[in-house]
């Protein structure tokens, strides 16, 4: 019998090479960290923020900046301190005296990609500032409106084990992230590695040889990919409830959001893609469902006291419910 050959509902391959590329690009300077990675190309796929929260020297920052390097966008930095205020951020109203009126000038967010190093060094305040930009791309100033750039995405990073001059993130900052990635060590053989390729290299010369690969259309481009991936009615249903699986659970205190089944929707589609294939199954969605809620969801005091871990109880919903065949 002849077999037969069907052709792509949605033209991945040539996503997919793309994404070859860039993964060449980013191995040149860091080592392992793949899933960190992946996550990282799925939010610049899925419009989605992201936060990397791992201990120092994990290459969270540097990782960033390779991200913004292999971009032809803007990129700029933001370093979160406690005395940072919101006009720091999102700019100010300024007043220019020959012209007896104020002017807009611009902040810091104002760029592309926006690397904010230890976002949870800054008060509530400060945090805040952040809502409107995050959600709606865009900063309101003395009542005028100001648009974003296509594309517009933050790249924030925080410190798990230091709690010294910290705050915690308020719940509704959290959930303008698409993930939250924790990073782990490298593994012995990985650490060999990066001592063997960067001894005696500054971050500026590791960066050096990094080839721009993507530009702002070809990111709306593989965006619309993305979202013409296929997903089956009873995969969205799947990702209904295991989200409203959350708000029922008797061991949280707070359940995820509608926002938390939509971020799980577009990266399974963008996982998919990652992968060459046209269609979501239901690994997509089991692994990219503990990236979107372990921020979004609150354990109740008991289960912290006893030891349970977000991801743990998040593991535990997922297999309480039948996957679909």
């Amino acid at each position: 019998m002849e077999e037969q050959f069907f052709p792509e509902r949605t033209p991945v391959s040539e996503l997919n090479v793309k994404i070859n590329e860039i993964r060449s690009e980013i191995a040149k300077v860091i080592v392992g960290q793949h899933q960190m990675i992946d996550l990282l190309l799925i939010g610049l796929l899925c419009d989605g923020h992201i936060l990397l929260e791992g201990v120092p020297g994990v290459a969270k920052t540097l990782t960033a900046k390779l991200m913004a390097k292999m971009v032809d966008v803007g990129f700029s930095r933001l370093q979160f301190t406690p005395d940072l205020m919101p006009g720091d951020v999102i700019g100010t109203s300024v007043f220019n005296p020959k012209e007896g009126s104020f002017y807009f000038k611009p902040g810091p967010i104002f760029s592309n990609i926006v690397l904010i190093d230890e976002i949870n060094r800054s008060p509530a305040k400060t945090q805040a500032a952040l809502f409107e930009v995050m959600e709606e791309r865009q900063v309101t100033v003395d009542g005028h409106s100001h648009l974003m750039q296509f594309p517009f995405l933050v790249l924030a990073t925080q410190n798990p084990i230091e709690q010294e001059g910290t705050y915690r993130l308020p719940e509704a900052q959290l959930d303008r992230f698409l993930f939250k990635v924790e990073i782990d060590y490298p593994t012995l053989q990985e650490e060999v590695s990066i001592l063997n390729n960067q001894q005696g290299k500054t971050q500026a010369e590791l960066l050096k040889n990094i080839n721009k690969v993507l530009s702002a259309e070809s990111i709306r481009h593989y965006r619309e990919i993305v979202q013409n991936v296929n997903i089956e009615p009873k995969l969205v249903e799947y990702i209904a409830g295991i989200v409203h699986e959350t708000r029922n659970n008797p061991s949280l205190y707070l359940g995820a959001s509608t926002r938390a089944s939509l971020a799980i929707l577009k990266a399974a589609k963008a996982a998919a893609a990652l992968k060459g294939r046209d269609f979501v199954i239901p690994d997509d969605v089991i692994e990219m469902a503990p990236h979107v809620l372990r921020h979004r969801i609150m354990l109740t005091p008991e289960k912290e006291m006893e030891g349970l871990t977000p991801d743990e109880l998040i593991t535990s919903i997922i297999k309480g419910i039948e996957v679909p065949r």
